[in-house]
């Protein structure tokens, strides 16, 4: 392609117009309104060294849900909707599974009917489509489901259905000594894959729920084997339990967008200095979903009532984000 002299310039100018506004606002795609103000004079607060509520950087953990936090959740979860392709792309392999729910319900799309089996009906589900591989078999397996699938109303790829102000956000607080941790209820092997590169955040960095794994020997080869086992769920009560155990460090921010994150914000805000929670409230309806109180996916409502109560920040998608997704 041969562009002139004077659009080279042009260009140049835009594109060092951009940098700098960028350098000048770490959250462009935030609105000017309380939600950014509260976390820049948190940042700022315990990171101005002479200041009253002074951090020490190794201090600095800030924890983050992912579903329905950093991106979308509907229809259904994400990883859920691994799980209903996996059902079809393995569905020769056990004809009878078209006469056995949930196999029957996710083969046929009926979102309904899967949710009629309950929490039991789901695990059989993510059983059935996680385990009898080994580790660096199901990270293969879920690369390439994320290279190829795409999300049912936006016709993008999974990946990129990230919030755009939650990306600013992580690379705010990392430019400013935080720590950033993924502690979500979604399977921990499943975020790993992407999480580095879509988030920043490495994989050690990563909690969420996972399945037994074993160690053995494949023809002499080393190999750590997923077994339709539950290990741990890394939802409610236990996300505070497994940031005690793998960060070992109480975090100074949490940032989640459901019931199923209150008990992180709890024990967050239960810590001695400063201390930030954020919750991501989805009334979007026309760039993304409107939902909170009576929602199947990402219920928020006794996280609202104690944001309220406790004074967190509560985003408002529709008032608070210029934008949702990256362009």
């Amino acid at each position: 392609m041969r562009i002139k002299v004077g659009h080279v310039g042009l260009l140049l100018l835009l594109t060092t117009t951009g940098l700098y506004a960028r350098a000048d606002d770490p959250l462009p795609s935030w609105r000017e309104d309380t939600s950014k103000r509260s976390i820049v004079n948190f940042v700022t607060r315990v990171t101005e060294q002479d200041g009253p509520d002074y951090v020490k950087p190794a201090q600095r953990i800030a924890v983050f849900d992912n579903d329905g936090t950093l991106w979308s959740e509907k229809p259904v979860y994400f990883q859920l909707q691994f799980a209903i392709d996996r059902v079809k792309q393995l569905a020769s392999q056990h004809p009878e599974w078209k006469a056995e729910q949930p196999f029957q319900a996710a083969l046929a799309d009926d979102l309904d009917g899967l949710a009629d089996t309950g929490e039991q009906g789901l695990l059989q589900l993510v059983m059935a489509t996680h385990a009898e591989m080994t580790t660096d078999e199901f990270a293969t397996t879920v690369k390439e489901w994320i290279r190829t699938a795409r999300h049912p109303r936006f016709r993008r790829p999974y990946t990129e259905l990230v919030y755009q102000p939650m990306l600013e956000l992580l690379a705010y607080l990392r430019a400013n000594g935080f720590k950033t941790y993924i502690v979500s209820g979604g399977g921990i092997e499943f975020m790993r894959v992407f999480a580095e590169e879509v988030y920043g955040v490495p994989p050690e960095q990563v909690i969420g729920s996972s399945i037994t794994t074993k160690f053995e020997l494949r023809n002499g080869t080393p190999v750590l084997t997923r077994l339709p086992v539950l290990d741990f769920m890394d939802d409610k009560e236990g996300k505070p339990v497994a940031i005690n155990k793998f960060i070992g460090r109480r975090p100074i921010a949490a940032f989640g967008n459901s019931d199923g994150d209150l008990q992180m914000l709890q024990w967050t805000a239960a810590g001695e200095g400063a201390r930030f929670c954020l919750l991501v409230r989805h009334t979007d309806a026309q760039r993304e979903w409107a939902y909170d109180r009576n929602s199947h996916v990402g219920r928020l409502d006794k996280a609202l009532d104690e944001a309220t109560e406790e004074g967190w920040t509560v985003v408002d998608m529709m008032r608070d984000w210029e934008a949702i997704y990256p362009p």
